[in-house]
């Protein structure tokens, strides 16, 4: 297990690809906590019955009392932070729209849980991760900013913001010998997803690609683990994009 009694903060894992990665973590020995807006509550108990340890709390990343709240809340039950993946995004339910009719409110609540989010959760683990002399951050963008989207420009730019953000930050903490890494999903087949993607833009993903077939959960969960593990120690700075060969740099 390459997450054997490490402590990991997971936001935004109440459904979809948090989720997913929550259940991963566990099955790899993390102790967890698990965040969102909306009730973890199922995704505690599945970790539960993967005989992991967690604690869900309810969570507004965008809000930094909550944010100071979840590493408090983390330190007092497991004693320490290792990881910190910086998941909560704005996407399911987003409307597809041309760039002059996103309104100043969409692009603001964007900008506040998609960056300020992984801003405020970062400076929020930072003080417990200097002192243990180690962590990982993973922060999750999106290949739509190396493909450059239409529709759905704050959002594209909120993840472009997301590579800044881990590039930045990754030459600031490595004195810390703490890691910082992003990844960057290419349409992913979550129920977010489906209900943003008609068949036919599945379809042109899916052609776009190296590998015949639409990318799924599972496909995400290796280059996770590993950038949340011992085995990525002199790993800092990069955004793995993992869309099965779309997008090629």
């Amino acid at each position: 297990m390459l997450l054997k009694d490490k402590v990991a903060i997971i936001t935004g894992a109440a459904r979809g690809m948090g989720q997913h990665y929550a259940l991963r973590f566990a099955e790899e020995g993390a102790r967890q906590t698990v965040c969102d807006v909306l009730d973890c509550s199922k995704t505690a108990e599945e970790i539960k019955k993967l005989s992991g340890d967690v604690l869900a709390l309810k969570t507004d990343v965008s809000n930094e009392a909550d944010t100071d709240n979840l590493a408090k809340r983390t330190i007092e039950r497991f004693g320490r932070i290792d990881i910190l993946v910086n998941n909560a995004a704005i996407y399911g339910g987003m409307k597809l729209k041309p760039f002059h009719e996103i309104t100043v409110e969409e692009w603001d609540k964007m900008m506040q849980v998609n960056l300020r989010g992984i801003w405020l959760c970062c400076k929020a683990v930072f003080p417990y991760m200097k002192k243990q002399g180690k962590g990982k951050i993973i922060n999750v963008s999106s290949a739509t900013f190396f493909k450059g989207l239409p529709n759905m420009l704050h959002y594209v730019t909120s993840k472009g913001g997301v590579v800044g953000i881990t590039r930045a930050l990754a030459r600031e903490l490595g004195q810390y010998n703490i890691n910082v890494n992003a990844i960057a999903p290419g349409l992913t087949m979550t129920e977010a997803s489906c209900g943003l993607s008609s068949e036919e833009r599945t379809r042109k993903s899916v052609e776009q690609q190296s590998f015949n077939r639409p990318q799924m959960p599972k496909d995400l969960l290796g280059a996770m683990v590993f950038l949340a593990s011992d085995q990525s120690d002199f790993v800092t700075g990069q955004t793995m994009v993992i869309d099965g060969g779309t997008y090629m740099h």
